[in-house]
């Protein structure tokens, strides 16, 4: 995509698409992870026929636009902390040729994120609830839920690159007219 219309054209229909995705955290409040997960899928198509710094522009514009319009604000902050970028991201460190020190990375961001993100929610927007919805289940639920939230990243990163895949090898090829 080398036309700088064709580009701005692309990244404002993905920027209605995800505000929207954010924006219907609020209609369907069990997909507080499933709506910023689906809004992030999206950045895969930026980030292949534009680049990464316009798919972080994009990022960012719909970041801003999440903070404004979403009524889920943890949604919000999954979409800002980890999944808007995550896409983006996941093209550089794959470019990594030792996998191990690839995925090492990957899980730091993956951590990182999640973790700044509650802890955001916790401080930040005085949600300490959070916490206590836990109950019973122990002293150890925080460490128990990041280490199930470990495993979930890996299916899915699994997922996004099998997205990614028939993003550039099937529908660009077969639709789009177009190969790289």
């Amino acid at each position: 995509m080398n036309k700088r219309s064709q580009k701005v054209a692309l990244c404002g229909m993905v920027a209605a698409l995800c505000t929207l995705l954010m924006f219907m955290t609020g209609v369907f409040p069990f997909a507080t992870y499933a709506m910023p997960a689906l809004a992030g899928l999206l950045m895969v198509a930026v980030a292949v026929e534009t680049g990464a710094n316009w798919a972080f522009t994009l990022y960012a514009a719909v970041s801003i636009l999440s903070m404004i319009l979403t009524p889920d604000k943890e949604a919000m902050l999954m979409f800002v902390m980890f999944f808007g970028h995550y896409p983006i991201t996941k093209f550089w460190l794959e470019k990594i040729k030792f996998k191990p020190l690839s995925w090492i990375l990957k899980i730091i961001c993956f951590n990182a994120c999640v973790i700044l993100a509650y802890m955001i929610i916790i401080f930040v927007f005085q949600m300490p609830d959070i916490l206590t919805e836990f109950g019973n289940f122990g002293r150890y639920s925080v460490a128990i839920l990041l280490g199930m939230g470990n495993l979930l990243f890996f299916a899915y990163d699994f997922a996004l690159t099998q997205i990614m895949n028939v993003y550039v090898f099937v529908f660009r090829p077969r639709f789009l007219r177009r190969t790289k």
